[in-house]
């Protein structure tokens, strides 16, 4: 029997770096494939990467406009709320608020702003549901679907919507044609754009006079924050500002995009009082050879000797982040940097492939800059209209971008575009090559510039049109990086397996489910923040259910280095490990995934009944970092460098894949193929 795997595309996260291994005594429990009995390889310590801090002093700009707001239009303390009715966090700050409420009565006015998260796959059907109750009966009602919503979460699906309509006297038909038709769509994408845009891509995220709190945090760290934000309110009232301008006033010069500290680690949002430490770290210096073609879309001179090739997705919030540090740097070097366009739009973006096509016809007629710049100046306005709308208003001929749009002219150069994406290792968006370095992320200007500064000199006295490919063959030719992770493009055939993976090795104590003895054995790399590993996981519910013994499932931690809550949570579920509940500890961390934080944690330990002294000691043992990181290694050693990273009996399968997928290759070995 012929078999042929097939590959998912786009796996958004990778590991950056090479991981050094060492030995380490005990022989493994198995191993795939000939030559597998040898030991497991130890890990060598590996440094924590530096993340900036969000200064918690900062104030933001977030208009009331028109959002449902619940509380007197004078009150002295402004509370935006920006959340997600799936989110169970946001469930639970959403109690907090109304305590907050009562300790401050009439002091406190609270503002909702959408920010319905992708991989809820019900919240923007409820996010519908309230604003066709608002379109019903204003705010009030807007309030009461609010707390209804809430109430009934996580049973959040159409019947439930329809419920909730009903219980709070709404037309429930109504309610649910609106959503069927998605009206006040516009609006929930508006909110999400300016949250997302304030660095609020969490849920739930507060702002209080303009002060960002993160999470679902206690009433005590609420009350510390209105107290303050009060006496500054009541010394503005005493100095001749009416109360109701007092948020205006407040919040009118705040900042439109997230504020750090110079260089201290840890997580946005963190708590006041964080110790400074060195800048983040650099870029890492990864090479790929990307190839431009001599029409793709370029701004700047031929033989600039900075050439940044830019993968990006027309719809990604981030990558509307990182155009105006890339105008920066035009600006900064005049004359030495060219911008060269490549397509990438994520599956998971249902705008981005049509905005893609749409650049596309805007390109075939000498216009893609301009379509570019209007479709980033309003990410939210995506829809067929609106593109057609941009096409007329940088005067492109209707007949011609309609017809390119309908029979899909650009695709084949979009695809084309993503195949490099995924040999270079542009999974992500936005990721830029300058002069062939790889930097991934909506990196600030500083840091931009930084790295230009570097690919200048080294370009040195470099000139002529080939000064691209010059620079690029100097930098390939330095010493190699990690290898660039191997996927095809969605839909398309990857060659068959050569054979199972040699040396992937298991320990005895490896969390796992099945039969002990099973004749396959399904090892999963993963890591709990990546939304593609969350995705896999009704997938492999469902092999257990259709295998049961048959298939033993083998838990593998990888988690990535760009995901801040992936390793507090592996180290967690490690804790819980050692007092036999890893599993259900598992569970409780993909299904709250959105709200990973230290409370969390010990919330679903205390609710796991563990012992929690027991489990804090092991979270902070050295011995439980050294576990993850063997895992970690384990998967540099075997090429899981994305999650998830599935092994069938050592056959490589990659990205959160269809059930029918796995089960194909789970059948091809019991039927010993």
């Amino acid at each position: 029997m012929k078999h042929v795997s097939w590959v998912l595309a786009l796996v958004v996260g990778y590991v950056l770096g090479a991981v050094t291994v060492g030995a380490m005594k005990g022989p493994p429990l198995f191993a795939f494939g000939r030559g597998g009995a040898g030991a497991l390889p130890a890990p060598a310590a590996q440094a924590r990467a530096q993340r900036q801090v969000e200064d918690p002093n900062a104030v933001y700009r977030i208009a009331v406009d028109d959002s449902p707001a619940r509380g007197p239009a004078d009150a002295l303390v402004t509370i935006v709320e920006a959340s997600d009715f799936q989110c169970p966090f946001c469930k639970r700050g959403a109690a907090t608020l109304k305590q907050v409420e009562q300790a401050y009565p009439g002091k406190v006015r609270i503002v909702f702003k959408h920010n319905p998260l992708a991989f809820h796959p019900n919240a923007m059907p409820a996010a519908l549901a309230a604003e066709a109750a608002r379109a019903q009966g204003g705010d009030a009602k807007f309030w009461a679907m609010h707390d209804k919503l809430f109430e009934l979460a996580p049973a959040l699906d159409a019947a439930s919507l329809a419920k909730a309509a009903t219980e709070v006297g709404l037309d429930a038909t109504k309610v649910t044609e609106a959503v069927t038709a998605q009206r006040g769509r516009d609006r929930i994408e508006r909110d999400q754009k300016v949250v997302t845009g304030l660095g609020a891509l969490g849920t739930p995220t507060f702002f209080v006079n303009g002060r960002k709190l993160v999470g679902a945090q206690p009433l005590e760290r609420f009350r510390a924050l209105v107290d303050e934000e009060l006496a500054k309110a009541e010394a503005l009232v005493k100095a001749g500002t009416p109360a109701s301008a007092v948020y205006a006033r407040i919040v009118e010069r705040g900042a439109t995009q997230p504020v750090f500290l110079p260089g201290a680690p840890g997580a946005p949002g963190a708590a006041p009082g964080a110790a400074p430490s060195a800048p983040p770290a650099a870029p890492p210096t990864i090479y790929r050879n990307v190839t431009i073609r001599t029409d793709d879309p370029t701004r700047g001179p031929r033989d600039a000797k900075l050439t940044v090739v830019l993968f990006s997705d027309f719809q990604c919030p981030f990558c509307g982040r990182v155009e105006p540090s890339l105008k920066q740097l035009e600006s900064a070097f005049p004359g030495q940097v060219r911008i060269v366009w490549k397509h990438q739009p994520l599956p998971f973006h249902s705008n981005a492939m049509p905005a893609a096509l749409a650049a596309e016809a805007a390109r075939e007629q000498g216009k893609f800059w301009p379509m570019h710049d209007r479709l980033f100046g309003n990410q939210s306005a995506l829809s067929p209209d609106d593109l057609a709308s941009a096409a007329r208003a940088i005067g492109l001929d209707m007949r011609r971008y309609q017809a390119a749009v309908d029979q899909r002219t650009g695709a084949a150069r979009i695809a084309e575009d993503q195949k490099l994406a995924a040999q270079v290792g542009a999974q992500g968006t936005p990721t830029m090559f300058f002069n062939c370095r790889q930097v991934v992320g909506a990196r600030p200007f500083e840091q931009l510039q930084a790295v230009a500064r570097e690919e200048l000199a080294k370009a040195g006295r470099l000139a002529g049109p080939d000064v691209y490919a010059k620079a690029c063959a100097a930098n390939l030719a330095l010493p190699p990086a990690a290898p660039a992770p191997t996927v095809v493009p969605a839909a398309a055939p990857a060659p068959a397996p050569a054979g199972p993976v040699q040396g992937l090795t298991l320990r005895p104590d490896d969390p796992a489910k099945g039969g002990a003895r099973a004749p396959v054995t399904l090892v999963v790399f993963s890591d709990f923040q990546c939304p593609f590993c969350s995705r896999v996981e009704p997938t492999l519910a469902q092999v257990e259910q259709v295998y049961g013994n048959k298939v033993r499932i083998v838990w593998k931690n990888q988690p990535l280095p760009f995901h801040p809550n992936a390793l507090p949570a592996a180290l967690a579920a490690e804790a819980a490990r050692e007092q036999g509940k890893f599993w259900p500890m598992h569970d409780k961390l993909f299904a709250n995934q959105q709200a990973l934080s230290e409370q969390a944690y010990v919330q679903y330990a205390h609710e796991l009944g563990l012992d929690l002294a027991r489990f804090d000691a092991a979270r902070r043992a050295p011995r439980t970092r050294a576990r993850i990181a063997e895992d970690q290694a384990l998967a540099a050693k075997v090429g899981a460098q994305g999650t998830p990273t599935l092994f069938v009996n050592g056959v490589k399968i990659e990205g959160a894949v269809p059930f029918e997928m796995l089960k194909a290759e789970i059948d091809r070995h019991l039927a010993g193929k």
